[in-house]
Parts: C-alpha cells; sequence; structure tokens
C-alpha cells in the first residue's frame, strides 16, 4: 500500500512538471518574450512595410537646436504622412506624399497646396523607410547589448553621414535612431515615443 502511495505521488509530480514545462514553451514561443538575435533584427527590419509612429525629433545646425513632436504613418511602397504636434507654432502642419505629389496643409488655417510630380520626399532623413532602404544598399555595422541591438549605415549623399538605430531587443521595435556627421557630430536624434509595426494605414486621398 505504501508503494503504491509513493507511485501515485511520483506520477503526480512526474504530470505536474510536464504541464509547467508545455506552458513554459509556449510562453517562448508567443512573441515578445523571445530576445531576437542580429540576424533576426537585420531581417525584420528589411521586411518592415508599414509603420505608424509618434516621435520627439532635436535637430541640430550650426546656430541653434529645434525640437519638434510629429506623427508619422508610412505604408509602402511609397505612401508617407507627417503631421507635427510640437512647437506650437506650427502644429497641425501636415505633409502628406503619395509617390508623386506632395501635398502640404496647414490644419489650424484650413490651408493647403499640393505639388505634382514631386520626387525629393523618399530621402527624407526622418523617415524609418528611408533607413530601412539605405540598409539594403549600404553595409551594415551592429553591436548588441544585453537589452538592445544597433544597426549603423554610412550613407553618402550630397555629404557623408552616420545613421545609427536602436532597436529593443525582446520586441525588435525601434527606440531611437542617430545620425551624424562625417566627425561624429549629432546632427539628428529620433526619440520613438510610440511605434506600430505592419499595420494597415488609412491613407489620405490627394
Amino acid at each position: 500500500m505504501k508503494n503504491k502511495k509513493l507511485i501515485m505521488i511520483f506520477i503526480f509530480i512526474s504530470i505536474f512538471f510536464i504541464i509547467i514545462s508545455i506552458l513554459y514553451y509556449k510562453k517562448q514561443k508567443t512573441g515578445n518574450n523571445i530576445s531576437k538575435s542580429i540576424t533576426d533584427i537585420k531581417q525584420y527590419i528589411q521586411e518592415i512595410n508599414s509603420y505608424e509612429a509618434t516621435i520627439s525629433v532635436e535637430i541640430n545646425s550650426n546656430k541653434n537646436t529645434n525640437k519638434y513632436v510629429i506623427k508619422q504613418s508610412y505604408s509602402s511602397p511609397n505612401y508617407f504622412k507627417q503631421e507635427i504636434q510640437e512647437p506650437e507654432n506650427i502644429k497641425g502642419l501636415v505633409t502628406t506624399y503619395d509617390g508623386t505629389n506632395l501635398k502640404i496643409q496647414n490644419t489650424k488655417l484650413n490651408l493647403s497646396k499640393i505639388y505634382n510630380d514631386y520626387n525629393c520626399l523618399s530621402n527624407n532623413i526622418l523617415n524609418l523607410n528611408s533607413f530601412i532602404e539605405e540598409c539594403k544598399e549600404n553595409e551594415m555595422e551592429t553591436n548588441e547589448t544585453e537589452k538592445e541591438i544597433t544597426i549603423q549605415i554610412k550613407c553618402k549623399n550630397k555629404q557623408t553621414m552616420y545613421k545609427k538605430l536602436t532597436l529593443d531587443k525582446t520586441t525588435g521595435k525601434p527606440t531611437k535612431m542617430e545620425i551624424t556627421d562625417e566627425n561624429q557630430k549629432k546632427l539628428v536624434y529620433i526619440l520613438y515615443n510610440e511605434i506600430t509595426i505592419n499595420k494597415t494605414i488609412n491613407k489620405d486621398i490627394m
């Protein structure tokens, strides 16, 4: 009788640990609890086809520093929209680009202007999609810490610039971007306050 009780206890404990192991495995398999590798991150950012973000931007020039809060939307291949939320004097300034035409609106004054066959916005350095496209064309340098992965690229346009994107290692989401010149002077600093990746974007019609 005593041996039978011991066997039953052993079976119960074994079943308990099997259940715990299954639940732990499922938790590790579902999304945000898995720590992504550098290879995962590289593939992940190059597969981003849309995003919606609220960013804080700091732009440095030789004379001053300007700060903005901007809401951005992007949908592949070439739809982009951004709305300035701060500072107050230009709040409500909305820029919408469909790959061909550019529309600028002042929602406060109910004014708008459309520029047809406009082809310069696709290289806007504030756009995450510009960084993604440049990753496909330039060699990437990567660095890894316990919680973050950074990807840096060297871009040669009118001037040499270095762009460094930092991503959360668990979620894969961008947290900040730094753009510096060839002397490592910080030109632009972007903080991603909120960002949603690969979501359906409601496009404004021109």
